[in-house]
């Protein structure tokens, strides 16, 4: 398939800027995959589908403040940073703005929230082939115990902030209420939704709750360059799944329960582990490439919550296959239900509304 087969057009205005003033706030849009037809809910809504014995399985990664701004040591000019991966204590790769001006030697002084001067700087210590720059941090013990201070909440360029400060409200919402270990440099978006208390009533409902770590990074929000999705090469992203979880899933999968993926980022993780243990889940600490596209035969999820995706990227394409596993039809009917959301004036991306496929 074509990458051009996974382009739509959006209007600007339907692009989420905030979240909704309450976690459960956000619209839900329900599609069957077997129907094809669209139902109109409320998250909380949610509640209304899942049964007794259902697993649902959450991506737990921590969000950290990756973005990072400073000035040249030598020219003044400014620079942009998006931390993307620990190498070793003050040792980062990292996007940069502008990218062809962070010439290997070139010394930044990083600047703290306030726009002023900070003790850190960094220095530009390699660049790799595909832009990325290695940065070696100094005047601090560890830079990534200061990015709390120094940091920015990494937002995606689609939202747009007027200033180079960051919100109490976007370090809060750009964060589930589940995270616990750091890592992501964007956040895993499905589970935005949640609050406590809705966790709480779905386990009410007889249903089992259990967590995945995908420290989510370039593996998920490259864009796809290539013509052939196919061609396509995704980083690596690292993952864990546990004991608990592992033993959780098998018993449903093996009892004909259902195994609800909240987010495309743990379907990665589900799936990748399976796929290397003969449809099973065994606990697993380690880094994964997996691209899923169509036609894909799915192991392990029966249902999926996501939220609503950019054009032409991976994430578009993972749902377009779950929507109709092992054919390639899935991105008329993944279309299909955009088209209607447009039509019924829902929010797309990060701060945006759900979509439920059952």
């Amino acid at each position: 398939m074509r990458t051009g087969d996974f382009d739509f057009n959006l209007p600007p205005e339907l692009i989420a800027q905030a979240p909704a003033p309450r976690r459960e706030d956000s619209r839900l849009l329900v599609l069957d995959r077997d129907t094809g037809r669209c139902a109109h809910r409320s998250f909380r809504d949610l509640l209304r589908y899942v049964s007794d014995g259902d697993v649902l399985v959450l991506n737990n990664s921590r969000v950290i403040p990756a973005r990072l701004r400073g000035t040249n040591a030598r020219s003044g000019g400014q620079f942009e940073f998006l931390l993307l991966e620990e190498n070793g204590v003050n040792d980062w790769w990292a996007l940069a703005r502008p990218a062809k001006r962070a010439r290997v030697g070139t010394q930044i002084v990083i600047r703290d929230s306030g726009g002023q001067a900070s003790h850190a700087q960094a220095e530009v210590a390699e660049k790799n082939s595909e832009g990325q720059c290695r940065l070696h941090f100094s005047g601090t013990p560890n830079i990534g115990e200061d990015l709390d201070d120094l940091g920015e909440v990494p937002l995606p360029p689609y939202i747009r902030r007027f200033s180079s400060g960051q919100g109490a409200e976007d370090r809060e919402r750009y964060q589930t209420v589940f995270a616990e270990p750091a890592g992501s440099v964007a956040a895993p978006t499905a589970g935005l939704h949640f609050s406590t208390q809705l966790l709480e009533e779905i386990r009410s409902r007889g249903v089992q709750i259990c967590f995945i770590t995908l420290h989510v990074g370039l593996g998920t929000f490259a864009p796809v360059k290539s013509e052939i999705i196919e061609h396509h090469k995704m980083h690596e992203e690292r993952f864990e799944i546990g004991a608990h979880a592992s033993e959780i899933i098998n018993q449903a999968k093996s009892s004909g329960q259902r195994v609800i993926a909240v987010g495309t980022t743990t379907v990665r993780v589900l799936e990748a582990v399976a796929a290397h243990n003969q449809g099973r889940l065994v606990p697993t600490l380690d880094r994964t490439r997996i691209f899923i596209h169509p036609p894909y035969d799915f192991k392990m999820v029966d249902t999926l919550l996501t939220n609503f995706h950019l054009p032409r990227s991976t994430l578009l394409m993972l749902v377009s296959a779950f929507t109709a596993p092992r054919g390639t039809h899935g991105c008329e009917m993944i279309f299909s239900a955009y088209a209607e959301a447009i039509r019924q004036r829902y929010r797309f991306f990060s701060y945006g509304d759900a979509m439920l496929i059952l």
